[in-house]
């Protein structure tokens, strides 16, 4: 099911859902709570506060999933696990107690030995992840990949922000993506990073054509004298007579875009010398590696990613520093969405456009705020994506809506998203304290359009679900705010909304109910009156009652939330006026 966005809980969505070998990437960046003592959560000291355990918080506790999912690997429910799965988590058991860390390491286990199910024998895997628990994550995927023919290919180190330590160790500036393979062919396009300026002036001269290899000491030979074809003539030169042989440097094969593994000694030879690789030079003694620079050429990428602005040298050919495609978010970057653990876009287009192609499955468990879903559909692969928090849902829609417009929606599946009243009624009584709030959450912004901020605070204003800011002017706004009830429904709740409405300064409130509206509330919302938005000349009930059926049925909020919308609106109250006589108040250009 290609461009296909499913919300709840990634396990069952994989277990029900995945066809087995059908993904060719999948990467994650599941939570973790890396900010608390590591110590604290090692040895499983404090207590483990429940509540904790909401959308953004990545707080893990030992609970009834934990304990399901351990005795599904202990007992090896289906036969779904290695051997060596089974024994690893039996031993970090004994060592780590029932805590956070195991109850991490198990649900990480669970879910990735599903991604190892759904993956081509061609696929590749990426686990992001932070020092707290690196090291454990890397011995429970080498259980899953490396024990049923996969490799473990690099731990790659990622500077995901600069220094700026206050406390009495080292400053933490990196995470860590794991890199695996289901096998030994897999998809690799050779990802490469410009070269340095101060590399090029080192090792290149620059002429009229450009810059060309000052490689003197490749001269492709080796000292000492070999049997076979290493040792033979070629083109006229024999390495024997001065005590050498034919030998390439590795460095020189890396940078070919070509696989010589299966070609003979001379053979390779000659393949340099088709593509312009090889000098052969009379006045010279021996053949050397020389070819001028391209701008597809580079070094290639290894296995630390740091953004490095660099003062006494360059990246050839531009003014910007290495590895400035994975540099981390700044914290006024364009491309922030006030999503806590949000990753760049550079990051994930080496990942993507190195381990897939075009028109390739590339699969996110922990969608979050869409960066793999966004880089995927701008680089044409087909795509999944799993969050269990509406939330996030909410955000990758509107992602999507803004990077490819609104079109773009209508080829996304949807997926475990209430259709009907009695699959909303289902979410509104799951009992599960990882979707707490998630009715709410859904409801609010479905019936915004996405264009609501949810209220994730405790405190005086608990009640209030959401709220929305719409504009009345060139720089004016006015707010709305968003209650839901799930249970029975009465009169007071109006009142209630009201006083929640004074306190916020909020001019409209809106009530959306799973249970259809009493009599005497629908009077008591009426008697709170009407607002009347001047620029648009329209009136709107201050208070509003909306009903989950209402929702279901198409029904949303009615009012223009951004500059487009209000000024196409506003030219449409204008036009109407023209018709019937009637000459518009002077508005504002925008």
């Amino acid at each position: 099911m290609p461009n296909t966005l499913f919300y709840g809980d990634n396990l069952e969505v994989l277990r029900r859902h995945g066809r087995d070998e059908t993904v060719d990437l999948c990467y994650i960046d599941p939570p973790f709570n890396s900010k608390r003592n590591y110590n604290q959560i090692y040895n499983n000291i404090g207590g483990e506060d429940r509540a904790q355990a909401q959308a953004f918080t990545d707080t893990w506790i030992w609970d009834d999933h934990a304990i399901q999912g351990f005795e599904e690997v202990i007992a090896n429910d289906r036969g779904r696990f290695q051997g060596q799965t089974v024994q690893l988590i039996k031993g970090l058991h004994s060592v780590l107690k029932e805590g956070s860390l195991l109850a991490y390491l198990v649900h990480i286990t669970l879910r990735v030995v599903e991604i190892y199910r759904l993956l081509k024998p061609t696929g590749s895997f990426y686990l992001h992840c932070d020092p707290t628990a690196s090291h454990y994550l890397k011995i429970v995927c080498d259980s899953i990949f490396c024990s049923q023919g996969g490799d473990f290919k690099s731990e790659i180190v990622w500077r995901r922000t600069g220094s700026h330590n206050k406390t009495q160790r080292y400053a933490p500036i990196h995470d860590i993506i794991f890199f695996y393979t289901k096998s030994s062919k897999y998809t690799w396009n050779n990802p490469k990073r410009p070269y340095m300026q101060g590399h090029v002036d080192e090792n290149f001269i620059k002429d009229d054509q450009g810059y060309r290899t000052n490689y003197y000491g490749n001269v492709l030979t080796g000292s000492g004298i070999r049997g076979g074809e290493s040792g033979k003539s070629w083109r006229g030169i024999n390495p024997t007579e001065k005590g050498r042989h034919w030998a390439i440097p590795g460095a020189v094969i890396e940078e070919i875009d070509e696989d010589l593994s299966e070609l003979t000694q001379h053979e390779k030879l000659d393949r340099l010398v088709e593509l312009g690789y090889i000098s052969i030079d009379p006045t010279q003694a021996w053949p050397i590696y020389a070819r001028y620079i391209k701008s597809t050429d580079g070094q290639p990428v290894p296995d630390i990613w740091a953004y490095q602005p660099y003062t006494s040298g360059t990246v050839f050919g531009t003014t910007d520093g290495i590895d400035e495609d994975v540099r981390w978010l700044a914290t006024k970057d364009s491309e922030r969405l006030g999503y806590p653990t949000q990753k760049p876009e550079g990051l994930l287009q080496r990942i993507i456009e190195t381990s897939s192609n075009k028109g390739d499955v590339v699969l996110d468990a922990y969608g979050g705020c869409g960066t793999t879903i966004a880089v995927a559909q701008r680089l044409k692969r087909e795509w999944i994506g799993i969050d269990i928090t509406y939330q996030s849902i909410s955000l990758v829609l509107r992602r999507l809506e803004k990077a490819f417009g609104a079109d773009s929606l209508s080829k996304v599946i949807l997926n475990g998203i209430p259709q009907d009243i009695q699959s909303a009624v289902a979410l509104a009584n799951k009992k599960d304290d990882r979707v707490r709030k998630e009715f709410e959450k859904w409801a609010v912004l479905t019936f915004t359009n996405n264009r609501a901020v949810i209220n994730d605070k405790k405190g005086a204003d608990q009640g209030i679900d959401g709220r929305a800011y719409f504009l009345t002017g060139k720089r004016d706004n006015a707010k709305v705010i968003f209650q839901v009830k799930s249970g029975h429904v009465k009169r007071g709740d109006i009142a209630t909304l009201r006083g929640d409405m004074g306190r916020e300064n909020a001019v409209i409130g809106v009530l959306i109910t799973l249970e259809q509206a009493t009599g005497a509330m629908v009077k008591e919302a009426k008697a709170a009156g009407q607002y009347k938005h001047e620029l648009m000349g329209r009136t709107y009930d201050t208070i509003q009652i909306v009903t989950i059926e209402e929702v279901l049925d198409g029904k949303r909020l009615d009012i223009p939330m951004s500059l487009e919308v209000l000024k196409a609106a506003q030219r449409e109250v204008e036009d109407k006026q023209m018709i019937l006589g009637v000459q518009p108040s002077r508005i504002e250009s925008f």
